[in-house]
């Protein structure tokens, strides 16, 4: 079966866009840190009745950016040793029930699991940053025109708080922290790995908003057509345009990929038609940190059964002492 739209795997391996970062691009996460760490790491978890025996499982509300409420699942085995842990990330607009049965179901391999929800995106995480400018129906678009405002910058922040509450957990070993997700979620790994000291292996599906550039151009499916469809109803405004690309590029995985110290794996399909292998290769390329890609010739955007042993080997290899 040939892909149907992007390039083939030799060239895809070749595949390093020059960067898009501005010249203050490092200077504004730092800053976009300095800010977080005004408000202090605070949550409280509340125990949550399920049906396993060995674990507990708590809802957890914490402080994020901007002071704004976060909810989480967290389950962990009941031991006395500190156990490892591993904070997921889902994907856009993605959570069916919370997860709780994922979160649980990786918690019973023996590491205490986190899974945060996106502002705004599913049950107590409020979205509190207040953009200047309209925007197009989702995410993708929203605080577009300024950098400082931009949806994502306030949840990158709240998934490097959500490591740091990990680690705040007595029951945890705070030097062996995993952080994980598919898509969106892919994405929000490689960030959070980027933007904190703590993770000491970041593994990421077909991680989303990379090479924004190439992903507008040929992505057929998916969010990606957000921005496509507010450059549409912004046609007479070309000015509206540059700006949102360049708020877009402090967001881009390819230029925070080189921020990256811990191990790193990623994963990607051939006809995937949302995260186009492109741009997955264009962030994995920047990357100099130890690192491994899996290709999945046969795949589009989902999940490949054959990478599940091979990440659970990576959080006992990482992890597990």
């Amino acid at each position: 079966m040939p892909q149907p739209y992007d390039m083939p795997l030799e060239q895809l391996r070749q595949y390093k866009p020059a960067s898009t970062a501005a010249a203050d691009f490092n200077d504004f996460w730092q800053e976009t840190l300095q800010e977080l760490a005004k408000t202090p790491i605070s949550f409280t978890r509340n125990e949550i009745v399920y049906p396993v025996k060995g674990l507990k499982v708590y809802q957890i509300f914490y402080k994020g950016f901007n002071d704004a409420q976060i909810e989480a699942v967290l389950a962990m085995p009941e031991q006395n040793e500190p156990l490892p842990g591993i904070v997921e990330y889902h994907g856009y607009n993605w959570v069916n029930d919370g997860d709780v049965h994922q979160v649980v179901n990786l918690a019973l391999k023996g590491y205490a699991v986190l899974r945060m929800y996106c502002r705004g995106q599913y049950g107590g995480s409020i979205n509190n940053v207040i953009a200047s400018n309209g925007h197009n129906v989702g995410w993708m678009t929203q605080g577009i025109q300024n950098q400082y405002e931009y949806y994502y910058r306030a949840v990158f922040m709240d998934a490097v708080r959500a490591v740091e509450v990990l680690a705040a957990q007595t029951e945890v070993d705070a030097s062996r922290i995993a952080v994980t997700g598919g898509s969106q979620g892919g994405a929000i790994t490689l960030a959070t790995a980027a933007l904190s000291s703590i993770p000491v292996l970041a593994v990421a599906d077909h991680p989303y908003l990379s090479n924004f550039d190439r992903a507008i151009d040929i992505t057929p499916a998916g969010p990606y057509y957000e921005l496509n469809e507010y450059f549409r109803r912004t046609t007479s405004y070309p000015e509206l345009e540059q700006q949102a690309k360049k708020t877009l590029s402090y967001f881009d995985i390819m230029n925070l990929a080189p921020r990256i110290n811990c191990y790193t794996w990623l994963s990607i399909g051939l006809i995937d038609d949302i995260t186009p292998p492109s741009t997955v290769f264009a962030a994995y390329n920047h990357l100099t940190c130890s690192k491994d890609i899996a290709v999945y010739r046969y795949f589009g955007h989902e999940l490949v059964p054959a990478s599940i042993p091979v990440r659970l080997q990576l959080f006992m290899d990482y992890l597990q002492k």
